[in-house]
C-alpha cells in the first residue's frame, strides 16, 4: 500500500453560482442550474433514448498526475448513476479538448473505447435493478473497459440520504484511493502493464446517467505527495 500526504490546494471552486461554471464543457445535453446555491445537473433527453440521454461536464483545468480530488455530493433523484473521470487525455497524450479528437456527446462507449485514456470511478450506482439491490463503487481504466477495483457504497437511497457526502479520489504515483465521508472504499495499485502504462495528469469531469438528478459543491483539488 502506498502512503501519501495531501498537500496544498491548487484549485477550489464552490460551484455555487453560474459564474463558477464558466469554462466548463458539457458533452451531451443537460440542464445545469444553481437554484440551491450549488451545481445541479439533470438530463434533458428522454432516458428511453439510452446512452444518448447521458452527459459529461468537464472542468476547464488540467491537473498534475498526483492529486486529491474532493467534492460534496447531494443525491436528489434516482435511478441513475454518477461517475468522475480523472487523468483524462487523448490516447496519444493530446489535451482532452484537442480538436483532432473525435467529438464526444455523452455516450459511454466514446469514453472507454474512443480516442481518450482516463480513469473513472462510478458511485451512487442506482440505474439498473442489480445496482439498486447491491450498492458498489467501481474503478475502471480506459482505453478499454477494465474494472480494476470495487468497494461497497455506503450512501443510502435518496429517501434515507443525509447529504452532503464528501467524496474524495486520490491519485498518487501508481495508486488510486477512493473514500466517502473519510470512509475508505477501495485502493488500487496500477502495475503499469496489465492495462497499459500508469496514467499521468489530465482533466476531470462529472458524468451522470439519466434520469438521476445530482448536486455538487466545493470542488477542491490538492497536491498529493508519496510518503514513506
Amino acid at each position: 500500500m502506498c502512503s501519501f500526504e495531501i498537500g496544498v490546494t491548487i484549485y477550489h471552486n464552490p460551484l455555487g453560482a453560474e459564474s463558477d461554471a464558466s469554462g466548463f464543457r458539457l458533452e451531451g445535453e443537460a440542464r445545469v442550474s444553481f437554484s440551491n446555491g450549488r451545481l445541479r445537473m439533470e438530463n434533458l433527453r428522454d432516458p428511453a433514448e439510452g446512452q444518448r440521454s447521458n452527459f459529461v461536464f468537464w472542468c476547464p483545468e488540467t491537473f498534475p498526475a498526483d492529486v486529491s480530488i474532493g467534492w460534496e455530493f447531494w443525491p436528489v433523484q434516482e435511478p441513475g448513476l454518477c461517475i468522475l473521470f480523472f487523468a483524462a487525455t487523448g490516447r496519444n497524450g493530446e489535451d482532452l479538448f484537442d480538436p483532432s479528437l473525435t467529438a464526444r456527446t455523452g455516450e459511454y462507449q466514446q469514453y472507454h473505447h474512443g480516442d481518450i485514456s482516463a480513469l473513472h470511478v462510478s458511485y451512487f450506482r442506482r440505474r439498473w435493478p442489480e445496482e439498486r439491490a447491491f450498492h458498489t463503487c467501481n474503478l475502471r481504466k480506459s482505453y478499454g473497459f477494465h474494472m480494476v477495483a470495487q468497494g461497497a457504497d455506503p450512501i443510502p437511497p435518496v429517501a434515507d440520504a443525509t447529504p452532503p457526502y464528501r467524496i474524495q479520489v486520490v491519485k498518487c504515483g501508481a495508486v488510486v484511493a477512493f473514500s466517502i465521508n473519510e470512509l475508505p472504499i477501495f485502493s488500487w495499485r496500477d502495475d503499469g502493464v496489465s492495462y497499459g502504462p500508469v496514467l499521468g495528469g489530465g482533466r476531470i469531469g462529472f458524468r451522470q446517467m439519466a434520469p438521476l438528478v445530482g448536486e455538487y459543491a466545493n470542488l477542491e483539488v490538492r497536491r498529493a505527495v508519496v510518503s514513506g
